[in-house]
């Protein structure tokens, strides 16, 4: 059973409903029983965020936040104004995951990024898709180049879908990246491509369990990228399997 304060939703599962009404997107959310949540966009939406969360009792540990893209000043700004710990970079282009060297010029680009965010008392991390895990040069993945030359200050959010499409042996994978990972986002489907395959948690072909187990502790973050139906109905099947009896 994952515990619901160690327990979260990407906001970016709901990006829609969050157009149509963003006050009530997250009343809902919180009456499904998420008490924390992961935001996207937060300069943007710091306002409402701030009105919002502290409403419905919710509260915000991480954000996705174009870190190596934008000026990073202003998010680190709006991210402690919010009480967001940390700052997680979601993109880098899949062509930057070709080469060491680029993958080394991208730790670099993190570390930096880390020492401005501590001085607003943020911690910076990365976020994988697939294609960090289908780079695999001189028999390593790309994603493990890029976690050896990061700073400790760095830490990674693993896509535990993502990585699975991109070929990762998941439960093993965190195995070796250990406590680098503070945070998981746990998807579930039919492991291709095909976003709009993607359906409620323990409710597709991905071993959750067995990677839930093999990454202790770590916060666990709800996440689609798409699905064919109601989103809700997805988030909170999600819910209800990770809070199960079931599930370690």
């Amino acid at each position: 059973m994952v515990a619901v304060d160690n327990l979260s939703l990407q906001l970016y599962t709901v990006r829609f409903k969050l157009e149509e009404d963003f006050d009530a997107t997250l009343a809902r959310i919180a009456e499904i029983g998420y008490r924390k949540v992961e935001p996207f966009g937060v300069v943007g939406l710091a306002d409402q965020l701030a009105e919002a969360l502290p409403k419905y009792g919710l509260s915000a540990p991480t954000t996705h936040a174009g870190l190596l893209r934008d000026e990073s000043g202003p998010i680190f700004e709006v991210a402690k104004k919010l009480g967001i710990g940390t700052v997680i970079d979601p993109y880098v282009d899949p062509a930057r995951w070709q080469s060491a060297d680029d993958i080394l010029a991208t730790a670099a680009a993190l570390n930096e990024a880390a020492k401005v965010a501590a001085d607003h008392g943020i911690t910076v991390g990365y976020h994988n898709h697939h294609f960090e895990l289908e780079s695999v040069i001189d028999g390593v993945h790309g994603l493990e180049i890029l976690a050896d030359n990061l700073s400790d200050d760095v830490v990674l959010e693993l896509d535990t879908y993502w990585a699975a499409v991109g070929g990762a042996d998941v439960p093993a994978l965190l195995g070796r990246l250990g406590d680098r990972v503070k945070a998981l986002h746990i998807k579930d489907g039919d492991g291709t491509l095909n976003n709009k395959a993607q359906v409620a948690v323990g409710a597709g072909s991905i071993a959750v369990n067995d990677i839930l187990k093999a990454s202790p502790g770590t916060l666990r973050v709800v996440e689609l990228d798409d699905f064919e139906g109601d989103i809700f109905d997805a988030v909170e099947g999600s819910f209800a399997y990770l809070t199960g009896e079931d599930v370690e």
